[in-house]
């Protein structure tokens, strides 16, 4: 059964959020003046201030009621998702998968120019009807009581999801942990998917490497990742292997968990240095709300400790078509001869000027173009 959801807070939740934010009990300040220790001090300050002060507090669930959401439970989960359909009959269905520490907010600027490019100077030939799901464990959609809820049993779930809501064959598209759930659609179910599009590199270049045949590109490409993997891995080592420690100083301090993403979206967003010149803290305090006003950092945590591993053991190669896009300031990046030893049927790759980890978020409209460009040559 599929049934329609509107997104609300509880006032109990939002007064307490509001509680807590006069009470922080900070820490010292960082002996680095940047951001090498993690978030400022200073910074922390101002974000904790406008958000006690100044954000709406139900913002996010007013931007997610402008679209049509559902709920359906599969495998024992409720699975939250919005569901906008194209005015435009012949779209193609598309499932848009976020990561961590994101959320379907990433997509709610381009849903609407994907499923009614006419309003938007496109062409009704590139619509599509979208389905944006929260994973489980996150925001909205419901907390796995068991173990299992890893990206092959989340990617048997989105094709249940996409069958329940009418679609037979469809296109996936995803960053983070979405490109992994994406990836293992194009695996599991080729019948059904007609294509993917990556905004993360997602390959294995150990034979060229071995070889000692890397371009100055290529060279560039795996100093970023070895950089990631020595300075900024340290979440994924931490929920992967303890995620339930973890969560016991995340549920209770929203300081702490605000910090432990605005992290990311510094270092991981085309940002100068500051978030706050690609996002609004409106926009930014969308995402943390959402996780903490839910209660989601330590169930959605819980996906490293079950899926970390695994996605870094499987290469297989992935027989649909795909599209990959390289935004420039992503850890995760692939040349175009990498991408092909993963993925033989690459029907497009671009490398673009501007953007981060966070693509639909940060450059919307290039993201949008991408999405249409790649699956040009993907629709039945």
């Amino acid at each position: 059964m599929v049934s329609e959801f509107k997104a609300a807070f509880g006032d109990d939740a939002k007064s307490d959020l509001l509680s807590r934010l006069t009470r922080i009990r900070w820490p010292d300040e960082g002996t680095a003046t940047d951001w090498s220790q993690g978030v400022p001090l200073p910074y922390m300050k101002e974000l904790c201030e406008y958000w006690s002060n100044d954000y709406d507090l139900e913002r996010v669930t007013k931007r997610l009621n402008r679209f049509a959401q559902i709920t359906t439970n599969i495998h024992g989960t409720d699975i939250h998702a919005l569901h906008v359909r194209s005015p435009h009959p012949d779209a193609m269905p598309l499932i848009m998968t976020h990561g961590w520490p994101g959320s379907i907010v990433e997509f709610l600027d381009v849903i609407e120019p994907l499923t009614n490019p006419t309003a938007f100077g496109g062409d009704a030939a590139n619509a599509f009807h979208v389905v944006c799901p929260s994973l489980p464990g996150y925001g909205f959609s419901g907390r796995p009581t068991g173990t299992g809820w890893g990206v092959e049993q989340i990617a048997d779930a989105w094709v249940e999801l996409m069958v329940r809501l009418g679609y037979e064959r469809f296109g996936a598209q995803g960053g983070d942990w979405g490109a992994f759930i994406s990836i293992k659609l194009g695996q599991v179910a080729p019948e059904r998917v007609a294509g993917i599009h990556l905004n993360l590199g997602v390959g294995s270049p150990d034979v060229l490497i071995a070889l000692g045949d890397l371009t100055p590109e290529e060279e560039d490409y795996l100093g970023r990742f070895q950089y990631y993997a020595d300075n900024e891995a340290g979440y994924s080592t931490q929920q992967s292997t303890k995620p339930q420690t973890l969560g016991y100083g995340l549920a209770d301090s929203p300081s702490g968990q605000a910090a432990w993403i605005l992290e990311k979206f510094h270092n991981w967003t085309d940002c100068d240095g500051d978030p706050r010149n690609v996002l609004s803290w409106d926009v930014l305090l969308d995402n943390i709300s959402l996780y903490w006003l839910t209660n989601s950092a330590t169930s959605s945590a819980r996906l490293y400790w079950e899926s970390l591993k695994a996605i870094f053991l499987d290469f297989a190669a992935v027989e649909v078509p795909v599209g990959y896009t390289l935004f420039p300031k992503d850890s995760f990046a692939l040349s175009e001869r990498w991408a092909k030893t993963r993925f033989p049927d690459l029907r497009h790759y671009s490398v673009v000027e501007k953007g981060g980890h966070f693509a639909a978020l940060e450059q919307p409209a290039t993201f949008v173009d991408e999405v249409r460009t790649a699956f040009r040559s993907m629709r039945d």
